[in-house]
């Protein structure tokens, strides 16, 4: 079996423009790069926000599961496998990188934190869910509709008077 892998690695290295690939796990990731793996439908990876329940619920990466700090070790144990890669954030760069180094205590090989976490992902107009507000959100936030509603009938109603 390893006689054909080799052929097909050595076919790919003879053809590369040919068949593109998927970028792959690195142990440091940017939105960007993210953005990319999901963009190929890759199912193999888990998205993790390390902070609170409160922060997780204010706006989150869309799919991402939360498992905060404090619980970080017991839950991802209970509901991961440990070689599957993991892609976390958390509210700064610190907690993202204590959060890596319990994972990877706790046996989980392949985990990244996300390099400027949801800011970065907001940045590159990465999907995000809960009840953030995000900037020229327009017709797509409820938030923004429910303002732009309540001008126009102030208004109308400065008008009628």
């Amino acid at each position: 079996m390893a006689n054909l892998e080799d052929r097909i690695v050595a076919a790919k290295d003879k053809l590369p423009n040919l068949t593109p690939v998927p970028p792959g796990f690195q142990t440091e990731t940017t939105a960007f790069e993210l953005k990319s793996r999901l963009q190929w439908g890759e199912p193999g990876l888990t998205i993790l926000d390390v902070r609170d329940h409160d922060a997780f619920n204010q706006g989150r990466i869309q799919g991402a599961m939360n498992m905060p700090l404090s619980e970080l070790p017991k839950m991802a144990q209970a509901s991961l496998q440990p070689q599957r890669d993991i892609y976390l954030y958390g509210s700064s760069e610190a907690e993202a990188a204590e959060a890596v180094r319990m994972l990877r205590e706790a046996g989980f090989e392949r985990v990244a934190p996300l390099q400027g976490g949801i800011q970065a992902w907001q940045e590159i107009e990465g999907q995000v869910e809960g009840i953030i507000e995000t900037p020229d959100a327009g017709e797509y936030s409820v938030f923004a509709r429910l303002e732009a509603f309540g001008q126009e009938r102030a208004k109308e109603q400065q008008i009628t008077r």
